[in-house]
């Protein structure tokens, strides 16, 4: 584990998304601060963001990837659902009544 408890491969992930990001930003000759006024967030939180720093909100993040193009899910976010829906359907349910118990010796 590395920076905040995060695996490398969660630090590499950050790391390429922010890359992206800046890639999708660049290919639209748009500004930092250009991009942080339509995400609604400040400059220094895009630049976090193209850093792959993970103390962004993953909200933050997937907007700034939605704005400057970046197709999550190959733009099939309703498919994915979907098909995440369907396999959770198939597994078992883990959730249990809950179960007073009776300390009454």
């Amino acid at each position: 584990m590395d920076m905040q408890g995060l695996s490398v491969i969660a630090i590499e992930v950050l790391a390429t998304l922010g890359e992206t990001i800046k890639a999708g930003r660049l290919r639209r000759e748009w500004s930092v601060r250009n991009v942080a006024e339509r995400v609604g967030a400040s400059p220094t939180t895009i630049s976090k963001i193209e850093r792959g720093d993970p103390s962004v909100a993953v909200g933050t993040v997937i907007e700034t990837a939605r704005i400057v193009g970046i197709d999550l899910y190959g733009g099939d976010v309703r498919g994915a659902r979907a098909a995440n829906a369907e396999l959770l359907s198939l597994l078992p349910q883990r959730g249990r009544s809950k179960r007073i118990a009776n300390n009454d010796f």
